[in-house]
């Protein structure tokens, strides 16, 4: 990668704004149609790259039918391989699709094969393109399935690695006779589940259930009041403020036992070591999704928030100023879908170099 020096990153100052200890990304996984591997090869290199920069995550999304990565589990198997620090994060795996018991049986291996690293994000309700897909996935019809938090459930019962039967089941293999249970057991996976959580449902499951949150830059204003409690109601109208109450409502169901990990996420293009063009691109995209963010979208209420496109100093402020980041210690950088790698490389260069040190991240010692 070839990127120009970027400028020093504007000062922290002490209590101002949120306070980053850990530092993520999310991206796509896009590649030409006639050409995937060319598009997952590059994005295992930026994988590589978010190491090298010293970011503490990177998170591949999973998305069905589409130019992107369908099975987040093997492709984090192969950068398990290309890396050796970074945590490795897939945001979300819809389980709706997924056996409990065969996904947790591949997550295993892939967390055992990168020495415990993968941080899983999973959602629950009708999958994505159900109608296209169902018949293909189900034996039977696919509407009467259960795809509700249940299934994440049991894929996290499985991650305990309990053994299966009476205490004197055992079966037989080549050389060897064992107490059955899912196999390999990957100690500590079951504790690194995370749930996309939106909505008031969505985070009050999550608290209840123990799993860590996973919030981006959408959500539902719905039933959210106005002020700091939760209550009934037609919802506020505000981003921010509907994502920090939800956080809070997280927090305060979540055990005490329990670490209460808020992982948020925001789309953040700074374009500080970028060229002209670059620049000019960057703004277009902002422009065309910024009138989403005015009012509150259908029943639901759903909100989007800002995107963040400029210069640091201008995304540190928008950073600052935002109720909901002031809530949390991990940021998720959100990568565009529509972005090359180039484009991405920059941007990763630019918010580990200019964005995140104003704002307390510090990389991990070489």
């Amino acid at each position: 990668m070839s990127v120009p020096p970027s400028p020093p990153a504007p000062a922290a100052a002490p209590g101002d704004g949120p306070a980053i200890t850990s530092l993520s990304f999310l991206t796509p996984g896009n590649y030409p149609d006639d050409d995937p591997h060319a598009g997952l090869e590059d994005t295992l290199r930026l994988f590589e790259l978010g190491e090298r920069l010293g970011f503490d995550g990177a998170w591949i999304r999973q998305r069905h039918l589409e130019h992107g990565v369908s099975s987040a589990a093997v492709f984090l198997a192969a950068a398990g391989q290309r890396t050796r620090r970074i945590q490795l994060g897939t945001a979300v795996i819809p389980i709706g699709y997924e056996s409990p018991f065969r996904l947790a049986e591949d997550l295993s291996v892939a967390d055992v094969l990168s020495g415990g690293r993968l941080q899983v994000g999973l959602s629950a309700g009708t999958p994505p393109h159900a109608e296209l897909l169902g018949d293909l996935v189900f034996d039977g019809d696919w509407r009467s399935f259960d795809l509700s938090y249940g299934r994440i459930a049991r894929l996290r019962d499985n991650l305990l690695g309990d053994h299966l039967g009476d205490p004197d089941t055992v079966i037989h293999s080549p050389g060897n006779t064992q107490r059955p249970r899912l196999q390999p057991h990957a100690p500590g996976l079951a504790d690194r589940l995370w749930y996309g959580g939106g909505s008031l449902r969505s985070v009050r499951w999550t608290g209840e259930n123990g799993l860590n949150l996973l919030t981006g830059n959408i959500v539902s204003g719905e039933g959210i009041a106005a002020g700091e409690g939760i209550a009934a109601g037609e919802g506020v109208a505000d981003f921010a403020t509907a994502q920090r109450t939800l956080i809070r409502e997280y927090r305060r169901l979540v055990g005490a036992d329990r670490p209460a990990r808020v992982a948020l996420g925001r789309v953040v293009v700074p374009f500080d070591s970028a060229d002209r063009a670059t620049r000019e691109r960057y703004r277009v995209y902002a422009a065309a999704r910024h009138e989403r963010t005015l009012r509150p979208h259908g029943e639901r209420r759903t909100l989007f928030a800002p995107d963040l496109v400029g210069d640091a100093q201008r995304i540190l402020d928008g950073l600052r100023a935002d109720a909901a980041v002031a809530e949390v210690s991990e940021l998720r950088v959100e990568l565009p879908y529509e972005f090359d790698r180039r484009d991405y490389e920059q941007i990763l260069h630019d918010v580990a170099h200019t964005v995140a040190p104003a704002l307390g991240w510090r990389p991990p010692p070489a």
